[in-house]
């Protein structure tokens, strides 16, 4: 399994819609609010490297509300 964390920056005033439409997507394990540089932390688990990068490129990015994603992949 890969994991990976997806730091998320929302548009002002969007923080849970983002939260809620992320929390019901395919491959993602936790989302929480936090507070500094992003609004939203996400952690997303897939079977390979490939199917993590889809539920962040494809799935995550193209959800209305999200201005910029940043992700670590966990390397252990």
């Amino acid at each position: 399994m890969v994991h990976s964390f997806v730091m998320v920056e929302t548009a002002a005033g969007s923080i849970e819609s983002v939260l809620e439409a992320v929390a019901g997507l395919a491959g993602v394990e936790e989302a929480h609010v936090v507070a500094g540089d992003y609004d939203v932390v996400v952690e997303v688990e897939g079977s390979d490297v490939r199917e993590s990068i889809q539920v962040v490129s494809t799935d995550l990015r193209e959800l209305e509300g999200i201005v910029d994603t940043r992700t670590y992949m966990a390397l252990e």
